[in-house]
């Protein structure tokens, strides 16, 4: 039987740590003197009542919570938490529609960073801090930031990590997942106040310098200019956005490994960091080329327009310098390539994840060797690590899932009229979590507003089943799920 009494205390209790992030926006609008206060104060008073209706249900639990208990409270804490942070939208007006404002939540909280807004720049100060926040929680993940800071308020904790992290293989700092939780948390603090530090250093205020640190390091692509980081006319800048979206797209756990430990070879012996930086390297040399050659480019701006964007693309940050919608068609089949592959697993950044594709790429080598020699054993490792059968059986089962909801999503959306181009990478971009699109309806600058009503719940799902990574939302659609057995 599913475990309902600790399932209402998980989501109450997650409910008043979203009521105190609201609170700390309404602050913000009251610094401001902005008309968005009582918006934010509204969503408050609304979260509290719930998240303490919550609570009562789930008293006297026993604070447990099985394998197919952590799937549901997991997908139902991205469903809830985006529907109350769609309060501070409609309750001030700036949000026409629960639609749009729901969309635009939960590409916020999955870190897709589509939006439907058209002109962001009329929007008020702590409404854009609430964008750009709730991709910093979403980057990381919602329960995960609970087990990280308070780990006694959700019972089960191992079973709800594994239902929420990302990429097939899981590693930990450390033997305990809260002590890790808290390690891993340290290395995005620690990588968002230096991204902070470094654009204030190179000429941003301290409110637009917060916030595209948050939306850089949690690769989500959120901004407060309709332009993107091209408002600011600043190469440094670009290439400060660059460096901090590629060290997002790393393994934190690696990535703690060769800073704090300083192993820095761990970098070189991890066969997805070597992958990804080959896939980083290459795919912006061509794109150079193919601005310089066909575009007139000069080397500088065309290296940087190029690294920008597949950094931007592969990490699924969105963030964009450049309008990639005008280059040469040749590279939006790099940039799409970057919005399927992804960058590492144990990431902020979403995709199919450079580990599947390295794991890929040694089966097929496997599958090749294997009809010269067919009844050699040929192990499948990773980084020294033998991949048992059942993970190999669970990444094809994986890839077969992924290409199958794009296929289906896309011919729902061409159905609905929108031309292939822009079907596809939509498609790509909510199940990837990357946000922008390529095509001719709605390029990689433009917002998705234009989207049919339907369209966007369609894109609102699939940003939920691609940032949990499809098998732990759709596992609760099964008959099998439900049974008491």
């Amino acid at each position: 039987m599913i475990n309902l009494r600790t399932i209402y205390k998980v989501i109450g209790s997650l409910l008043f740590i979203e009521a105190f992030i609201l609170f700390a926006c309404f602050g913000m609008a009251l610094f401001y003197g902005e008309d968005d206060a009582m918006a934010f104060l509204l969503s408050v008073f609304i979260s509290l009542f719930t998240a303490f209706i919550l609570r009562y249900l789930g008293r006297n639990s026993n604070n447990t919570l099985s394998r197919r208990d952590a799937y549901l409270v997991v997908t139902l804490s991205w469903i809830v938490f985006s529907f109350f942070g769609t309060f501070p939208f409609t309750l001030s007006g700036y949000i026409h529609g629960f639609t749009d404002a729901y969309f635009e939540t939960m590409s916020g909280f999955t870190t897709t960073g589509a939006t439907i807004i058209d002109d962001v720049e009329v929007f008020p100060h702590a409404l854009l801090f609430w964008r750009s926040l709730t991709q910093w929680i979403g980057g990381l993940g919602i329960v995960f930031f609970t087990v990280a800071l308070l780990p006694s308020m959700v019972g089960g904790s191992v079973q709800v990590f594994a239902a929420e992290a990302t990429g097939p293989i899981k590693s930990k700092l450390h033997p305990r997942l809260s002590t890790s939780a808290k390690w891993i948390l340290t290395v995005y603090l620690v990588l968002t106040i230096a991204c902070i530090g470094c654009f204030i250093l190179y000429g941003m205020n301290w409110f637009d310098a917060v916030n595209y640190s948050m939306t850089t390091t949690a690769t989500g692509g959120f901004s407060t200019h309709n332009s993107s980081t091209e408002y600011f006319h600043s190469p440094a800048l670009e290439y400060i956005c660059t460096i901090f979206c590629f060290l997002s797209g790393v393994n934190f756990t690696l990535l703690y490994t060769a800073v704090v430990k300083r192993r820095f070879k761990a970098l070189f012996k991890s066969s997805e960091f070597k992958f990804y930086l080959s896939v980083v390297i290459l795919f912006s040399l061509f794109i150079m080329l193919e601005l310089m050659i066909n575009r007139g480019y000069d080397l500088e701006p065309a290296f940087r327009s190029g690294v920008f964007q597949v950094v931007s693309f592969i990490t699924t940050t969105g963030l964009f310098n450049d309008d990639a919608g005008q280059w040469p068609h040749v590279t939006w089949v790099i940039l799409a390539t970057c919005m399927f592959i992804g960058a590492c697993s144990g990431s902020t950044s979403g995709g199919f994840k450079c580990i599947r594709v390295v794991m890929l790429l040694k089966t097929i080598r496997n599958e090749f060797k294997q009809i010269l020699h067919p009844n050699a054993v040929l192990p499948l490792k990773v980084n020294d690590t033998n991949i048992p059968y059942q993970k190999r059986g669970t990444l094809l089962a994986f890839l077969t899932m992924y290409l199958i909801l794009c296929l289906l999503a896309s011919f729902v959306l061409m159905m609905a009229h929108i031309d292939s181009t822009n079907s596809i990478t939509i498609i790509l971009s909510c199940i990837g979590n990357v946000g922008p699109t390529l095509g001719l309806e709605i390029g990689p600058t433009m917002s998705w507003s234009m989207l049919p009503g339907f369209v966007k719940w369609v894109c609102a799902l699939l940003m939920l089943i691609g940032r949990l990574e499809i098998f732990s939302v759709l596992v609760i659609l099964s008959p099998a799920f439900w049974k008491d057995n």
